[in-house]
Formats: structure tokens, sequence, C-alpha cells
């Protein structure tokens, strides 16, 4: 019944996508499919071999987005986005509709946008795409369990957002999440700041996320605003901190190019905070740095590589015990060839190797990007793929 009840809307809205006639409006479709096959080591104790559709260097989605010219500079926006599981045709987002994004709002060249709904964070409009990890820009490359959002695994559910225009290269951000407990106004809320800088061949970006009871709730906390109420922190990276009654977040990056040269790197830091009884109340804080370079060789053909390295801060449990002082270190690389403005195949590994221990107590363990924790302290990942949009 659920399937049929989304068929009926997808339908409708491509229906109506289809009969927009103001020369001032538009409704487009559009979509990519990024699918490959992934060779992963040390998962669950051996090899494994699989397709993945969502974890390239763009998660495979289809989408619909509108506006309509208001008069006098004003548009009426929206945008409603879904990922796929290509090879088995389920939704992505943990089974979230429409879990990439969906929002309606008011736009302005003059005064910029302002937009209400499920949305990005400011990390994804300023700082990720100047990444060290943007230079390869797929699960190779992606930040031990995407921590610090630079993967846009998560979303503000409930939020108001607000993008200004473009100030002779400056532009910024902000938006506040609502939260979604009746009756408790600031429970499981958060904002996101964001700005960007642009001069020549010179990118700069930064952005803070805040967030108050990340995992209070399933379906509305930060880390657990999908569908299904599927829990980011998963990994013995920081599942012990599902207990943290704060999360932030704070990512600067830049990108310098030099002529078919890009060189990226960003800085970030993440903290756990009042960790509870448990942990004395302490914070966990993680720093990472990273350092990319992404080559055109030819028109067609560019190469990708990144390094990247995670240093945690431990915290004293109330057994007196020291953990969480893990170290990860991780290096990546692309090789993509262009068949045409629109399709490209490509090919893509990375290595990752962590020693102390996790926060759990354990020895740390290697975790590629969030897709899985290694049977030991290190892991290797290779991706062949082909990716098409429309």
């Amino acid at each position: 019944m659920k399937t049929k009840k989304i068929e009926i809307i997808v339908g409708s809205l491509v229906g109506l996508a289809s009969s927009v006639a103001h020369s001032q409006s538009s409704v487009t479709l559009y979509g990519e499919i990024d699918n490959g096959i992934h060779y992963q080591t040390n998962v669950g104790g051996g090899k494994a071999v699989y397709m993945d559709s969502l974890n390239g260097i763009d998660g495979s989605r289809w989408g619909l987005t509108g506006k309509e010219d208001l008069g006098g500079g004003l548009k009426a926006i929206f945008t409603l986005e879904s990922g796929i599981n290509v090879n088995n045709g389920q939704l992505a987002q943990g089974g979230t509709a429409f879990g990439r994004q969906a929002f309606v709002g008011l736009s302005s060249d003059t005064y910029g946008s302002l937009t209400v709904g499920r949305q990005y964070d400011m990390v994804w409009y300023f700082p990720e795409f100047l990444a060290g990890a943007a230079a390869v820009g797929d699960l190779a490359s992606a930040h031990p369990g995407d921590f610090d959002n630079t993967s846009n695994s998560v979303r503000f559910n409930n939020s108001v957002r607000y993008m200004s225009p473009d100030f002779h290269g400056f532009s910024f951000g902000v938006e506040y999440s609502l939260g979604g407990v009746p009756g408790d106004f600031t429970s499981t809320s958060g904002y996101s700041l964001g700005v960007g800088y642009t001069h020549g061949p010179l990118q700069i970006g930064a952005a803070f996320d805040y967030f108050k009871h990340p995992t209070s709730t399933p379906g509305n906390g930060w880390f657990t605003n999908y569908a299904s109420g599927f829990n980011l922190l998963a990994s013995s990276l920081n599942s012990a901190y599902q207990v943290a009654q704060a999360y932030q977040d704070a990512v600067i990056a830049a990108a310098y190019t030099i002529g078919n040269a890009t060189i990226s790197a960003s800085y970030s830091n993440v903290q756990y905070a009042n960790l509870g009884a448990s942990f004395q109340n302490g914070t966990a804080i993680f720093n990472n740095y990273d350092i990319g370079l992404n080559y055109r060789v030819t028109p067609a053909f560019f190469v990708g590589v990144a390094y990247d390295y995670m240093k945690a801060r431990s915290v004293t449990t109330v057994q007196g015990n020291s953990v969480g002082n893990q170290h990860y270190s991780q290096v990546a690389f692309t090789l993509d060839y262009l068949l045409s403005k629109r399709t490209d195949v490509y090919f893509s590994g990375g290595w990752q190797r962590a020693s102390g221990t996790s926060s759990t107590g354990a020895l740390a363990v290697a975790n590629i990007g969030g897709s899985g924790d290694s049977s030991n302290n290190h892991q290797m990942i290779y991706r062949v793929a082909i990716r098409h949009k429309f």
C-alpha cells in the first residue's frame, strides 16, 4: 500500500511538470544514476563484493524543482528530491520518500532566498565541495564514519533556511531546525551557519552546526532523522557517544586552481558534549585534516588523490578508564573519464588504518566513510562505476 501511494504521488508530480504552461514558470524533472561494483576488505571477517548506487561520487537520485515568477523579481521555488537504490529499487536515506531534500519558499536575486522543509546544512553548501576529500569525491575519500557530515549523510528536518545573494564573491547562509517534540520547542532543535568567498582561483568556505539532544527521538534527532529511525552512530568510532546531549561541528575548507590542477584542503572539529554520568559528563573531541589534488589530464580525463588524518581526544569513564583516543590515516584516488557531457565512467579506491581505542574502549578498527566496521585496524575499498545525469 505504501508503494502504491508513492507511485500516485510521483505520477501526480510528473503530470504537474508536463502541464506547466506559464512562460515565466517552470518545473524540471532531473536526476542521476551512479552505479558500480564495490570490493571491500575486512568486512565481517572477510572480503565483500557488492553492487552499490548510493556511495559513489554522487548518490543516485531523482527530483523535481520548480519556480514561479511572482513579479518584482520575486519567485516561488520548491525542490523534492529522493535517493534511489538502483540495485533493488528501494528508497535511500533509511526509506525516507524524499530523504535528500524537500522544501518550498521564496527567492529573490536582490534579497536571497527563504525556504522551509527538510534541507541540507551549511557544511554542504560552503566547505564540503572545497575539502580535500572532494578531489576524489566518493566513499573512498569520505572522512571516517562521516562524523563531520562532509559527505552529507544527514539533513535538517523541520528547518527554516536563509541563503544570501552574492556580494562581490561573498555569500552566507543561516538555518534553524525547530526540532520535533510536541511541547518542547528546544529538544532536538539545532542551527547551522555558513559563509563562503570566491576571488578568482581561490575559494574559501566555512560552516558550523549545533544540535541539541541529537539522538533523543528516532525520526527527529540529528543522527536519527530517517523514516526507519536508522542511526548514523552505529560504528565503534562514536557509537558509545549516543548519550551526548549536544553535538557541534565546525568545518573550514579552501581550494585554489592553478591551470588544470586544483589543490584543496579542510579542517574540522567535532564535539559530542555532556556525555552523562558514564563518561563523567565529559566531551569527546575529534579533529580532522585533509588535503587533495585534482588534475585534468585532458578535457575528458581527470585524476584525483586525497589524504586524510583524524585524531580524537580521549574521555574518561566512570570506572576511570580512558577511551576514544583514536587515530585514523587514509589515502584515496580516482580516475574519471567523460564519455559525454552527461555520462562518465570512473575507478576509485581507498585505504585506511586505525590505531588507539574506540569509543567503546576496544581497539579502534577501520571504517571507511561509515561503510561498516572492519574486522581489524585496516581496510581497503575499490569501486568501478558508471554515472549518468538527466
